[in-house]
């Protein structure tokens, strides 16, 4: 008994999502010793809702970092997808719930293609995913007409609504994040599936030679990614209350930048999707605070860039290491 417990703390401290969590706790202190406002309700409900479509972006960007690969196109993605949603259910005359189910299915259709090539025609994922960012950002510009949608109907916008935890609003979109945080941390790290998406990330021969049908299993991955990035597009739209074109630009960077900050790898195998949650609020943080602080958004940027090629090259060294 006493061996387990002393070895708990060292577990806890090797973790991958140690390292993050120190450096967001840090964050908070500091911010909160800067500012009088960050150490409130509302401002932390502010910073959930701030990271939680990018947030929900990177659980599909985890799962397929995991296996070795990366997806530039979410971002696009979600922006078609909320595009789909708005205008089937604003100028289409389809039932709300028909318009959401359509851009899902397309965003999960697109997974499906870029992990269909990625395994079918043996394409290096960052090409796959680099070209496919190009065909959706193309598709969502043409379809839309280059036009936001606006004039919503109530059941596209209801994530957006909020309840009350004491004195703080909180809104569904945020307790959904959440949830799937919960849940892809639950299929992870206690199915059979997400075992074996760290056994493909590690070495996909060995996974392969183990029985693990490693293309049917990368496919999947995608497909499951493509779907997470359309629950991302209906919280956007619920988040914004109109369907808009030039959504998520630049959110496929900050999806990469909350796996790294979070401990995954970007050689596979190796991280936790609650370290991605991590990640995110570690964006939303300093954002947030160097807001607060009034410095200049431009730094804000430059400050995030220096987290990641840090976080880079602790998980390099730590490869090294280990070797």
């Amino acid at each position: 008994m006493a061996v387990m417990e002393a070895t708990l703390p060292r577990r806890l401290i090797t973790t991958p999502v140690a390292g993050p969590l120190a450096a967001l706790v840090l964050a908070c202190l500091f911010f909160g010793l800067n500012t009088g406002q960050f150490f409130t309700g509302p401002n932390f409900s502010l910073i959930i809702q701030q990271v939680m479509v990018v947030g929900t972006l990177a659980i599909g960007q985890t799962l397929i970092i995991l296996t070795a690969g990366i997806d530039l196109s979410n971002g696009a993605i979600m922006a078609f997808g909320g595009i789909v949603m708005t205008k089937l259910a604003v100028t289409g005359g389809l039932p709300p719930l028909l318009a959401i189910a359509a851009g899902l299915a397309v965003c999960s259709a697109f997974g499906l293609v870029n992990g269909l090539l990625v395994t079918r025609i043996s394409l290096p994922p960052f090409i796959v995913t680099l070209g496919m960012l190009n065909v959706v950002f193309a598709l969502t510009h043409i379809y839309s007409g280059e036009q936001t949608v606006t004039g919503l109907p109530p059941l596209l916008t209801v994530l957006g609504q909020t309840f009350q935890v004491g004195q703080t609003n909180v809104t569904y979109g945020s307790l959904l994040t959440i949830l799937l945080f919960v849940l892809f941390a639950y299929m992870l790290g206690s199915t059979a599936w997400g075992k074996h998406v760290y056994a493909l990330g590690n070495s996909p021969e060995v996974a392969r030679l183990t029985g693990i049908r490693t293309r049917r299993l990368t496919v999947g991955v995608y497909t499951v990614a493509g779907l997470v990035y359309g629950i991302a597009a209906l919280l956007l739209i619920s988040r914004t209350g109109v369907g808009d074109p030039q959504a998520g630009q630049t959110d496929n960077l900050d999806s990469i930048t909350a796996v790294v900050l979070g401990g995954t790898s970007l050689f596979g195998g190796r991280g936790l999707v609650i370290g991605t949650l991590v990640g995110a609020l570690i964006v939303g943080v300093f954002r947030n605070g160097l807001q607060l602080m009034g410095v200049p958004s431009i730094y804000q940027t430059l400050i995030t860039g220096v987290l990641v090629i840090l976080a880079v090259a602790v998980d390099q060294l730590s490869r090294r290491r280990n070797r």
